[in-house]
């Protein structure tokens, strides 16, 4: 067994991938990012599940979300499922979370305001899922609905109530672009009270605390730069406010929506880099404590964020500004500074925590669960290494009831199957090279079967060798 590293995945809400300094698009300056890309950037990483909870879970089982059942953005994790944490735990790691975990999503109508879930109540059956220490944030939108950790942080500061209101009142949907002016506005709170900033603060004490003999891994997990698009006034000020007309627009947009997604834009860039100043403390713990070179850290996103083009908001569905996500890793040992474009996915952080632990993916298994030995994350650490330029030669992502995706480095297919019929598929296909803005769909001009064919094979390949879990009926802990 190789010797055992410290772990720090660092992980945002709603990212998109050309928002980072080392992708080169030039749209926002990440320099603490950046340090993590003296390792290897993965610049065809997709989503497992473009949308919050699916690709969490997914990330921790290392399976996908139709094999654990969360496929959408409400309902729990099965406890009985194991994550790449409890192995962790077995080989004597300490594991702490600071942040947005969103593992239970339970849903429940007549409740009041910010209290479907208590969080802080359910923290022994939060840490079940791998912890030892916890402090959670239930996600800026959802401490509409659920009691956590920050909430409790923002109630002792007696505001919890006032930002519940700035929270409902910069609320947009995500299809269609309606712009809100209270969407842009500015934090009230003072800048050490922001989430982002807290979590930052919670994740540095779970450092300070840590028992220093054992090897550690921390999830430092902040809410940003999902909306609303709420940073402090003075990391607004920071950032130019810009005109770029380049929407990827399939029905035009009006001077006013513009304005607004520029507005947006602006807030956006703001979020990302005060996040980045964040992760610039986490280096600078590191080096003070002078375990630097023992840490693995990786930085990565539940999903994209449109910001506009195609006519939308947020997440969920299969365009790359939604579904590509950056995915970084700094390993002391391979420092090549790197970018890989071959395909690989969401769900193959776990096995990579686990190949830094010297912990062999088959650890996720687990006992008495049916079709358990269906794990489909695979290591990057041959990659990081330079062994090998891929794992995998295509990824598969999936939405809810509505779509599935395959990807390669040149292709992207979509099939859609809530649309579909036995004999009339609804697909989609896109040649990225010549079609960087996925704005032509090859998939009924009648010359492209043969690859067409290829990816229908593997999508129902991917189908059938990764099977639904059956659980523990029982309630047995692990």
């Amino acid at each position: 067994m190789q010797r055992q590293k410290n772990v720090i995945l660092i992980m945002a809400d709603e990212w998109r991938a050309d928002y980072v300094g080392y992708s080169g698009s030039g749209k926002v300056e990440t320099p603490n990012i950046d340090r993590i890309a003296q390792g290897i950037g993965f610049s065809c990483c997709q989503s497992s599940n473009p949308i919050c909870a699916p690709a969490r879970t997914s990330l921790i089982t290392g399976r996908y979300s139709h094999q654990i059942g969360t496929l959408a953005m409400y309902g729990d994790l099965d406890p009985t499922i194991p994550t790449f944490m409890q192995v962790l735990q077995k080989h004597g790691y300490y594991t702490a979370a600071a942040g947005k975990l969103h593992y239970l999503a339970t849903w429940a109508g007549n409740t009041p305001r910010g209290k479907v879930l208590d969080l802080t109540a359910l923290k022994e059956e939060m840490k079940r899922f791998g912890f030892d220490d916890l402090w959670e944030s239930a996600g800026k939108q959802l401490m509409l609905r659920n009691f956590c950790d920050y909430g409790k942080h923002l109630e002792q500061l007696g505001v919890r109530e006032e930002y519940l209101d700035f929270i409902e009142e910069s609320l947009e949907g995500e299809e269609g672009i309606v712009h809100r002016e209270k969407a842009v506005s500015p934090t009230f709170l003072r800048e050490e009270d922001y989430i982002d900033v807290v979590t930052a603060d919670r994740a540095l004490e779970f450092l300070e605390k840590r028992p220093k003999e054992k090897p550690f891994y921390l999830f430092a997990s902040f809410c940003g730069p999902h909306m609303p698009f709420d940073p402090p006034k003075r990391w607004i000020e920071q950032v130019p406010y810009e005109e770029a007309d380049d929407f990827i627009e399939d029905v035009p947009l009006t001077p006013e929506q513009k304005e607004g997604l520029w507005k947006k834009r602006r807030n956006y860039k703001a979020m990302i880099r005060l996040i980045d100043a964040q992760v610039g403390r986490i280096f600078s713990y590191l080096e003070k404590e002078g375990i630097l070179e023992d840490t693995v850290i990786m930085f990565t996103s539940d999903h994209g964020e449109m910001l506009g083009d195609h006519g939308r908001l947020g997440k969920a569905v299969a365009w790359k500004e939604s579904s590509t996500i950056p995915l970084v890793i700094r390993h002391p040992d391979y420092l090549d500074a790197r970018i890989c474009k071959t395909p690989v996915s969401l769900v193959d952080v776990a096995a990579t925590v686990l190949d830094c632990a010297g912990i062999d993916a088959d650890a996720l298994k687990g006992q008495g669960l049916a079709f358990s030995g269906q794990i489909p994350s695979r290591s990057l650490l041959p990659v990081v290494r330079g062994e090998t330029e891929r794992v995998r030669e295509y990824s598969f992502t999936e939405s809810g009831s509505k779509w599935q995706m395959l990807e390669t480095e040149e292709w992207k297919y979509v099939f859609w199957f809530a649309a579909s019929q036995p004999d009339l598929p609804v697909e989609e296909l896109y040649h990225k090279p010549c079609d960087p803005r996925e704005q032509s769909n090859l998939a009924a001009d009648g010359k492209h079967e043969e690859i067409l064919e290829w990816f229908r094979r593997r999508r129902m390949w991917e189908l059938d060798h990764s099977q639904a879990i059956q659980t523990i009926w029982a309630p047995l802990h692990l």
